[in-house]
């Protein structure tokens, strides 16, 4: 549901035509992984920084048919691969449960420090994000990550201020970037 009262309906995924084509889904809320073991799927990523509050305006529809406010859009996830001799390289779609969450998350499900790599989507356009730019980047130079490549729902400002901030790791990416780590 939008600000102004209407209404986008969405059709979720049919299991049957996917299943028809060869898919293979599985439903599940916990990390998993794939590829002989080798990337790690977060499942859904854990709350914990103060300033990454979600997707404000984001409403969800009951089963009644009522619409509430539903900012934690539980299914956000990443993938993680621990780079020998690296660390870890994590790769987010569109970071809705925000990028430092997900780095804390991927830290605590490998044991692994270190976070060599961000790639991905950071969600930080637009008037209801962009006030946490300040501390989402103030996160990241903490964490240092050698690689920083920000990509398409990232946003301007916060490429800019990444940019900055981590001159040696930021890497601006387009369509056909490549990244090559190891």
């Amino acid at each position: 549901m939008f600000p102004h009262g209407s209404e986008l309906h969405l059709p979720a995924p049919n299991r049957a035509d996917l299943e028809r084509e060869g898919v293979t889904l599985v439903e599940r809320r916990d990390p998993s992984l794939l590829i002989d073991n080798q990337v790690l799927v977060t499942g859904q990523v854990e709350r914990v920084t103060p300033f990454e509050k979600g997707m404000p305006g984001h409403f969800a529809q009951t089963a009644d048919g009522a619409w509430e406010p539903d900012p934690w859009l539980w299914d956000d996830q990443a993938l993680v691969v621990n780079v020998r001799n690296h660390g870890l390289v994590v790769l987010s779609a569109c970071s809705h449960s925000g990028i430092v969450n997900i780095l804390h998350y991927a830290r605590k499900l490998t044991g692994v420090h270190n976070i060599y790599g961000i790639i991905g989507g950071l969600h930080l356009s637009g008037k209801a994000f962009e006030p946490i730019i300040p501390d989402t980047v103030a996160a990241l130079v903490e964490i240092a990550p050698r690689l920083a490549l920000p990509g398409h729902c990232t946003g301007w400002k916060a490429q800019h201020a990444i940019a900055r901030a981590l001159p040696e790791a930021y890497v601006q990416t387009c369509t056909g970037t490549r990244v090559r780590v190891g």
